[in-house]
């Protein structure tokens, strides 16, 4: 499995999204996962350095790449249970390569107009690659959004912009929490700060929609089902694998 979060418009953020989907799939699931930096900023590079050295928390991997990365990225795929790739918030070379092969892209999105114009750039991209990769399964999550209940018709109306597209929309969404910029500073995720509070709901609702799943367990299952046809099972947690490690 090959998850892009990606867009052409920045600080939405995908990085945030990127690295909390990770540990999910990674401290919930059991999956063996390597995530790929593709951004100039190294945000998801600096997190990973913060959480290695931070101890008792599970290991995820990471590495940098940058432009025709194709071939690299189907590599890393025979040998985790899943590539998480975090694209810079541009349409370059890293982007349309990541979704030449990814199974899902995951496009992060605020309610705001800015945000808004790039839908339909987007758009064309998505078609574009689905030439080439016509399993990719293309969503907007929308990102970072106000809470105050008299904001909630902004939300809905930047859902319902997204749905005139040929792209689907999750109904999940992310609120604007300290609590992922403050996971983000210490390299851990709101799923280790809080496993009970409001963002990691919001985090497992938007993997789980991404992926189909009607539950973590079910996700979990789905990744043994692949260690076990790689003969990698090992009943527990699958190792990490190191080979492409920075």
């Amino acid at each position: 499995m090959l998850i892009l979060v990606g867009g052409e418009k920045g600080g939405s953020g995908k990085s945030c999204l990127a690295q909390n989907i990770a540990v999910m799939l990674a401290h919930e699931c059991n999956a063996s996962i390597i995530m790929v930096d593709c951004d100039p900023q190294r945000s998801t590079s600096d997190w990973i350095q913060a959480r290695n050295n931070t101890a008792n928390l599970t290991p995820i991997n990471c590495v940098q790449l940058y432009g025709k990365i194709r071939n690299d990225l189907l590599s890393l795929e025979q040998h985790y249970d899943c590539v998480i790739v975090d694209c810079g918030g541009q349409d370059n070379l890293a982007l349309r390569a990541s979704m030449s092969v990814a199974s899902h892209i995951l496009m992060p999105l605020r309610p705001k107009r800015r945000d808004l114009k790039t839908v339909s750039h987007m758009d064309d991209i998505v078609a574009t690659c689905r030439m080439v990769n016509p399993k990719l399964k293309a969503s907007f999550v929308m990102s970072q959004c106000p809470s105050l209940p008299s904001q909630a018709t902004r939300i809905i109306e930047a859902k319902e912009i997204c749905r005139t597209y040929d792209i689907n929309v999750l109904d999940a969404i992310t609120y604007a929490r300290n609590i992922y910029d403050d996971s983000e500073e210490s390299g851990r995720s709101v799923l280790e700060i809080e496993p009970k509070g409001k963002a990691a709901s919001e985090i497992r609702g938007i993997a789980l929609e991404l992926l189909e799943a009607k539950s973590v367990e079910d996700v979990k299952q789905h990744f043994i089902s692949q260690q076990l046809a790689r003969g990698s099972y090992n009943g527990t947690r699958r190792s990490q694998e190191k080979a492409y490690v920075n």
